[in-house]
């Protein structure tokens, strides 16, 4: 066994024992190349963070399931990674319509955009065109989008089936892309 295996061994054991100064030695070893695994799945990097510091909270919670079987890194790294990848469905999830593909660029006089002005420039302007849309497309794209109601949510809420819920917020979308492209 090599020396490196061996201290990390007595690192876990101590860590076991409740020893957050082994916590510490152990997070200091791993942290840089966890981040930088979490960093390439989920590409953000204050959730890469998050996800690194919630994987070291659940290696620490359940060492006691680690059996030695693989290495502590290749153990801890399959954790950051399921992590990783479970964050990265969930903001996929929530990001289904790219507003920016469809607004126009809003220029102060500079030709310089104002990153605060624009936007409040773009939520307003698609607010007002929201309001525009038929009462059914504008009632389940509000509990969608801003509200954050799932579709089994919307179409209890509705009273509509699951499958028309999923519909009607689909050409809700469609109808708000082409009034936003079009004004």
């Amino acid at each position: 066994m090599s020396h490196e295996r061996e201290d990390i061994d007595t690192l876990l054991q101590w860590c076991l024992e409740g020893k957050q100064t082994a916590q510490m030695q152990v997070y200091n070893r791993y942290y840089k190349a966890m981040y930088n695994t979490a960093l390439r799945i989920v590409k953000n990097s204050a959730e890469a963070e998050d996800v690194m510091q919630e994987s070291f909270l659940n290696a620490f919670t359940k060492l006691h399931t680690f059996k030695g079987e693989v290495t502590f890194g290749a153990w801890l790294k399959r954790i950051v990674i399921n992590n990783s990848i479970y964050h990265y469905r969930k903001q996929q999830k929530n990001k289904e319509v790219a507003l920016d593909d469809v607004l126009y660029k809003v220029e102060d006089n500079d030709g310089i955009a104002s990153d605060h002005v624009f936007t409040e420039l773009k939520a307003q302007k698609v607010m007002e065109t929201m309001n525009r849309l038929k009462d059914n497309y504008r009632v389940s794209l509000t509990l969608h989008l801003v509200e954050g109601y799932d579709y089994e949510e919307i179409s209890t809420i509705m009273n509509i089936s699951y499958a028309n819920c999923r519909t009607t917020i689909s050409r809700a979308k469609e109808s708000l892309r082409k009034k936003l492209t079009n004004v």
